[in-house]
């Protein structure tokens, strides 16, 4: 056994895929959202993301993301060591990528603790969030995968809800009796009513090692081929595996390979997370959250010349040209040099849909 203490095992690991579809144009597949400043904050959700764990894991802090945004996240992230950089040829969603850092990292230390946390998350209080990921590793180290679980603020159907279970031996934590589906809007009112649900935000921290033996039972093909990428990583091979191994990986979710099989065998735990968080799923949602450069009642992202009467809503800028707004309310207005988007919050998250019908009539160039 090591003589380390749980929080000097731990390492956190930072998934940057998606392309984030909602926030289209703004949001590209060579650019996604975790590339972009969506709060004005000055930075961008990756560099945010670095900059809140970077206290709870200082140098060890591993990155997994697309070959095509190698270059931007180098020029985001010039802290990141090399070796801690994992380039998916393809995306394979979240089991691949969480799997594929867990088993490398193990491969150089056994008993060594990974914590994913998404790289497109907005949160507002780091001290609260640093609290509660330390509370999560030291219940991990009991041999538990544990998540983050956020207090519901309304009855939302745009989330997965975890059932908590009876305490444990630990400041907040509660065993998971199951995670539960996005569900609809009566019985979401039943889970934030009754106290027992908390908000699925995707975080899992757990020992490398039981991760990835719940992998073997639910998903003995991706777990072998996760294996075989890990043990040739630091070695010349790399390469020649990657092209041989990745394109044959499952492509599914971590919630259905790991988290939702292990939580039927009592393994999984949660601790409350009792800070502010977003995910930044559509330009309502940003809309709401940002608070700086405000003309009025709209909030404008970005470098624009914006003029604005009697409007309300978000203007997002790319580009240098004067946006003029008269008499809008609630709207949205995203300009960029090759498209834009004109919508209002009401229909932010119809976005999704229009990229759709561009995929369908081949205007890839645009996506």
């Amino acid at each position: 056994m090591s003589n380390q203490s749980p929080n000097e095992r731990f390492y956190a690991v930072i998934p940057a895929g998606g392309v984030g579809s909602r926030l289209w144009p703004l949001s590209r597949a060579s650019a996604p959202k975790f590339l972009h400043d969506l709060t004005g904050s000055g930075q961008t959700l990756l560099q945010d993301t670095w900059d809140r764990l970077t206290p709870l894991a200082k140098e060890r802090i591993m990155v997994v993301t697309g070959d095509v945004h190698s270059h931007a996240v180098a020029e985001q992230l010039p802290e990141l060591n090399t070796k801690n950089l994992i380039l998916e040829p393809s995306p394979k969603d979240s089991t691949a990528a969480i799997a594929l850092a867990a088993a490398v990292l193990m491969q150089r230390e056994p008993e060594v603790i990974v914590g994913s946390f998404a790289a497109d998350h907005v949160i507002t209080d780091d001290a609260k969030f640093q609290r509660a990921v330390r509370e999560a590793v030291e219940v991990a180290a009991t041999g538990k995968i544990v998540t983050i679980g956020l207090q519901p603020t309304e009855a939302s159907v745009a989330f997965g809800y975890i059932h908590k279970g009876d305490r444990l031996a630990s400041e907040t934590a509660c065993e998971v009796r199951e995670f539960v589906e996005k569900p609809n809007i009566k019985l979401a009112r039943k889970y934030v009513e009754s106290g027992e649900y908390l908000w699925n935000a995707g975080m899992f921290i757990a020992p490398a090692k039981l991760l990835l033996e719940v992998l073997q039972k639910t998903q003995p093909s991706l777990h072998a081929g996760v294996m075989q990428l890990a043990e040739g990583w630091d070695t010349p091979q790399r390469q020649s595996l990657m092209a041989q191994v990745w394109p044959r990986l499952t492509q599914i979710a971590i919630d259905y390979a790991i988290a939702e099989p292990a939580a039927a065998e009592g393994l999984v735990a949660v601790v409350p997370g009792l800070f502010e968080w977003h995910d930044v799923g559509d330009f309502a949602a940003i809309a709401e959250l940002q608070s700086q450069g405000r003309k009025g009642n709209l909030a404008v992202l970005g470098h624009g010349k914006v003029l604005a009467d009697s409007s309300s809503g978000i203007l997002v800028s790319d580009t240098n040209r004067l946006v003029a707004l008269i008499g809008l309310e609630d709207v949205i207005v995203v300009d960029t040099p090759d498209a834009l988007l004109v919508t209002t919050k009401e229909h932010a998250q119809k976005v999704k849909s229009l990229v759709d019908v561009l995929k369908q009539s081949g205007h890839s160039e645009l996506l």
